[in-house]
């Protein structure tokens, strides 16, 4: 892809405000989607979440209901709920280590300096703070999800208006440790939505962009 063609795919996606029902995303093109989630960046790593795509229809439907009613919700080919870990402890630094150690060959003693990194800050955050540093962690995944699928020519629509309490209600999320933050519907728009058309009003890329 080239400069000009990244550029024309951003300037294309918005907020999809009607999606085709009759239309479904490529099962290849979404698991690229899934696998770009996989590889997003977290602070230290942690990866502090799980997205869950919602398939079944009754469930869809019930989010919707907790979504004031918005179409996207059972338009979209797939929908998929960020929920972000509701805490974070000891036991999350060691899954994460251990996991580190395995992929790179590196054994726990020499990661022995980053787990006292990553223990002195957490150790300092209040469980609020926390679970508030992991919900903006979610929204790295967001971003990466949402441009990731401009590039292949998907749209979606990302979807705060929603009750996170309600979904995790309906999703049986409970005290598994992880609670919704942001959901995001994927799929291609419907030619009546005439949003579509409307230009993009963005600020001067010289108000927003500065050099020193």
């Amino acid at each position: 892809m080239s400069p000009q063609e990244l550029i024309a795919a951003l300037r294309k996606r918005y907020a999809t405000k009607h999606f085709d029902p009759d239309k479904s995303v490529d099962p290849d093109a979404f698991q690229a989607l899934l696998e770009g989630l996989v590889l997003t960046p977290s602070s230290f790593g942690l990866q502090p979440w799980k997205f869950i795509v919602v398939r079944d229809p009754e469930l869809r439907a019930k989010l919707r209901g907790a979504s004031w009613n918005q179409p996207q919700l059972t338009d979209a080919s797939e929908l998929v709920v960020f929920t972000a870990r509701t805490n974070l402890d000891d036991a999350d630094i060691d899954r994460w280590l251990d996991c580190l150690a395995t992929t790179q060959g590196q054994s726990l003693e020499a990661l022995a300096p980053m787990r006292g990194m990553m223990e002195g800050f957490i150790g300092r955050l209040s469980d609020e703070e926390r679970h508030s540093w992991n919900v903006r962690q979610c929204y790295i995944a967001l971003g990466q999800f949402m441009g990731a699928a401009a590039a292949l020519g998907i749209d979606t629509c990302p979807l705060e208006g929603i009750d996170p309490t309600a979904y995790d209600v309906i999703l049986g999320l409970g005290d598994s440790g992880y609670a919704t933050c942001v959901a995001c519907a994927v799929g291609f728009r419907s030619d009546s939505d005439h949003t579509a058309a409307r230009p993009k009003a963005r600020f001067d890329f010289e108000e927003v962009i500065e050099f020193r």
